[in-house]
């Protein structure tokens, strides 16, 4: 789950965190298949944490009869301890207890915790390089406990500082923590999974780049950041359309183009797909778009067409 900004000039659109004008849909993202599941359009001055448990219980009533069991990542927007303890406690009757990772707020008692942890371990990016330190943290807030009377887990993530704070900067509220005359920059995650700290923080960050370029997607390649009114409604509707866009998108690139093509934009498809050169010539009462035969996309094309086929035959059974 993750909420996005989209930036505006509209005369009635409200003020976002960051100061400009700007919608702010909370999107919940599908990652196993590409689909935005469920999306709800804001004004920018929602709170992306803003009623997260509503929203997440009606979602995952979207999901197939197929799925069995439900996992859940989010940013702090998601540190709610109502959300948090409803997948705990196995609330949904369906999927039961829900395992989530969400990011935890940095505040001052939860520095304090991390200065008490013994433990650091390192971690490593994807090429193998040390990208920082993990530890778990004995910290429990209020309201912070398992169905079982147990506290969460919390992991505290520290990277160094290439460019360090000025002196006597240390009071501001940024997220930051010194360590014997070292500074680094502070992340939480609290979780109620029981995974090594090294595979989980690399699960969690995964919701960064694909919720992130999922945002991006549905921004830019098709348009739902460029809202056509200065009405609420009807630029809800251009982001509905642009999200049922989306998802037809995602699903005719799993089941239709496959292999390489399900994780390429829309540019590519684009490019390679949809604005062929090609004849348009009429025969037997029908319409035929004669391409060249070594075109690198013709076998692709008469595979996708081959599919489509199928999937209807396959419907219609």
């Amino acid at each position: 789950m993750d909420a996005t900004l989209i930036e505006t000039e509209k005369q009635d659109a409200l003020f976002s965190y960051k100061g400009f004008k700007a919608y702010q849909p909370l999107n919940t993202y599908w990652a196993e298949k590409g689909l935005i599941l469920h999306t709800e359009f804001r004004d920018g001055n929602v709170p992306a944490g803003h009623e997260q448990l509503r929203v997440f219980t009606h979602a995952l009533s979207l999901l197939p009869p197929g799925v069995k069991t439900v996992r859940l990542r989010s940013d702090t927007a998601g540190y709610q301890h109502d959300l948090m303890a409803y997948c705990d406690r196995g609330e949904n009757e369906r999927f039961g207890r829900i395992e989530f990772a969400i990011g935890a707020d940095v505040t001052p008692e939860f520095k304090k915790a991390v200065r008490e942890a013994e433990e650091w371990h390192p971690l490593f990016d994807r090429k193998g390089r040390i990208a920082g330190q993990w530890a778990e943290v004995c910290f429990v807030p209020n309201k912070s406990a398992t169905k079982k009377g147990e506290p969460y887990r919390y992991i505290a993530i520290r990277e160094r500082l290439k460019q360090p704070l000025l002196p006597g900067m240390d009071y501001l509220p940024f997220q930051t923590i010194a360590f014997s005359e070292t500074q680094y920059k502070l992340f939480g995650i609290v979780t109620n999974m029981d995974w090594e700290g090294g595979k989980l923080i690399d699960w969690h960050h995964e919701r960064c780049g694909k919720s992130e370029e999922a945002h991006a997607v549905m921004k830019e390649d098709l348009a739902g950041g460029k809202l056509p009114s200065g009405k609420f409604g009807e630029n809800a509707a251009w982001w509905w359309i642009m999200v049922l866009a989306h998802n037809l998108n995602a699903a005719m690139k799993r089941l239709v183009l496959q292999g390489s093509w399900v994780t390429k934009r829309m540019k590519a498809v684009r490019f390679h797909l949809i604005n062929l050169p090609g004849r348009v010539m009429e025969h037997a009462r029908g319409l035929i778009v004669r391409l060249a035969g070594n075109h690198p996309s013709f076998d692709v094309l008469v595979s996708a067409r081959r599919r489509i086929m199928e999937l209807g035959y396959a419907a219609s059974g």
